[in-house]
């Protein structure tokens, strides 16, 4: 919706920009104090399919583990010392079938695996009686294996998330082997010796291995698009202009949710006004977005003169009886066919100043105030002004997102002109209503919202897909309800 309007009425003959606006996870200090555009909410249920993602990257990390040759002497009774090595030591499966996640208040999250477990094959060989030599294969069983791990987010300067291990901790509850070929009867025997230090061989490795996986989401992280074109005029920014906020129930991300013109960042003659999230936990993520960001939107497509459309006759439809030429506005301002007989004629709509956005309950409206400026096109082509009359109008706007996109469209609500200035004498401005509205209806609406259709994109992390995605209008802003996928 915001967004929509802010692109009400775009620029130059044939050029229409849109304006978009929206936001979604990041994270990161910026700006302390200030108060933002966009706020998300992940709840419970989106850090569950987190942990989902978050285990497999763990498994696989687990899956590298490398256990170094191990060799050492053991006394065997009837045989006496037994020289034993293993070696060639392979990870065959991992098993992670228990796991949870949770929120530790003002600082991130916690990740537990229980009853986890570890498959590995290797060879070992063994002399003993200073002879005799043996060698054969072994099956390795890690059971009861718990991970805990703390993981803090926080801003990594740049208005990206960074996140990091503050604790790990790793336990296994037992360790069993079995031997195969030669005399394997004989070395089962002496088992729990070879158990021990392969149990504290496996453990060394898990923490680093997990807090490794921890780590390895950082560069993904900084896919986060915090600054994102949106077209020739603007860019919106979605860096955090607080820290996280986390709480028993979810993690709360502050977004500044501005546009700016492309290469200039100049601040608009107004402030976002604070709002908080309902506390609603059916989806993964909530979005809400405020009227701010769409009058950021509105404020740079006005400040870049963007907001502006030359309408030309061939723009209306043919099958239409209204023509754009002296002939059919002579009708209603007499002095028109005398001065201007038998020409073409051209509409400049622009705004005057900036358009505001207002969000209400399952209402967004727009308010513009413009000028239509009539010109009549002379046979060498020039333009002779013709009137200027002074609109104010006021559209609907209607939003949805489709993928990664927020896109929309806008209805006319109402409008009124008065007579600005008059190059071709006095006459009742009211006359030329049905003629307005036809234009605005017929050609600038339908203009803006093929613009509007191809959609804006939303902040993204990697390939990231929204679905279920519901949509409400509220007070000052609009939430987001929706569910994510993220694909390889």
């Amino acid at each position: 919706m915001l967004i929509k309007t802010s692109v009400l009425w775009d620029l130059t003959t044939v050029k229409m920009s849109p304006c978009c606006w929206l936001a979604l996870v990041a994270l990161i200090p910026v700006t302390l104090g200030t108060n933002p555009g966009v706020e998300v909410r992940l709840t419970q249920t989106g850090l569950d399919y987190g942990r989902q993602l978050g285990i497999a990257a763990i498994q696989q990390k687990l899956k590298s583990i490398k256990i170094p040759d191990i060799s050492g002497t053991q006394h065997v009774s009837p045989i006496g010392k037994v020289q034993y090595t293993l070696s060639n030591m392979q990870i065959v499966k991992v098993g992670l079938p228990q796991s949870a996640v949770g929120l530790v208040p003002g600082t991130g999250i916690t990740l537990s695996i229980n009853n986890a477990f570890i498959s590995l094959h290797g060879n070992w060989r063994v002399k003993y009686l200073k002879i005799i030599k043996d060698s054969g294969s072994f099956d390795l069983n890690v059971n009861g294996l718990t991970i805990s791990i703390t993981i803090a987010i926080k801003s990594d300067g740049t208005g990206r998330p960074a996140v990091s291990a503050v604790s790990c901790g790793a336990s296994i509850a037992s360790v069993s082997i079995k031997f195969h070929g030669g005399a394997s009867w004989l070395y089962n025997l002496f088992t729990k010796f070879i158990e021990k230090a392969l149990r504290s061989a496996l453990q060394k490795q898990i923490c680093p291995l997990v807090v490794d996986a921890v780590s390895d989401l950082n560069p993904y992280l900084k896919t986060l698009n915090v600054e994102a074109q949106v077209d020739k005029y603007a860019e919106i920014e979605y860096s955090m202009v607080s820290s996280p906020t986390v709480s028993k129930s979810s993690i709360d991300l502050s977004l500044k949710g501005e546009f700016y013109s492309i290469g200039k960042h100049q601040e608009p003659p107004f402030s976002p006004i604070a709002f908080s999230l309902p506390p609603q936990v059916n989806n993964m993520l909530y979005m809400g977005m405020s009227a701010f960001t769409a009058n950021s939107a509105a404020f740079v497509y006005d400040k870049a003169g963007a907001l502006s459309l030359y309408v030309t006759d061939d723009m209306i439809p043919q099958s239409s009886p209204l023509r754009l030429n002296t002939k059919t506005f002579g009708a209603f301002i007499p002095q028109l066919t005398k001065l201007f007989p038998g020409l073409m004629m051209k509409l400049l709509v622009k705004t005057v100043k900036t358009p505001i956005v207002t969000f209400k309950p399952n209402n967004v409206t727009i308010q513009a105030t413009g000028t239509v400026t009539a010109y009549a096109i002379q046979p060498n082509a020039t333009l002779s002004p013709l009137f200027v009359l002074n609109l104010e109008t006021s559209v609907s706007a209607q939003l949805f997102v489709s993928e990664m996109r927020l896109a929309g469209a806008v209805t006319l609500n109402k409008m009124s002109f008065t007579l600005g200035t008059s190059y071709v004498g006095q006459f009742q401005v009211g006359t030329l209503d049905n003629i307005l509205q036809i234009v605005l209806k017929v050609v600038v609406i339908p203009k803006l919202n093929v613009q509007l259709a191809k959609g804006y994109p939303l902040p993204s992390i990697g390939k990231m897909k929204l679905v279920k995605t519901q949509l409400q209008v509220l007070k000052d802003y609009m939430l987001i309800g929706t569910d994510v996928q993220f694909t390889s």
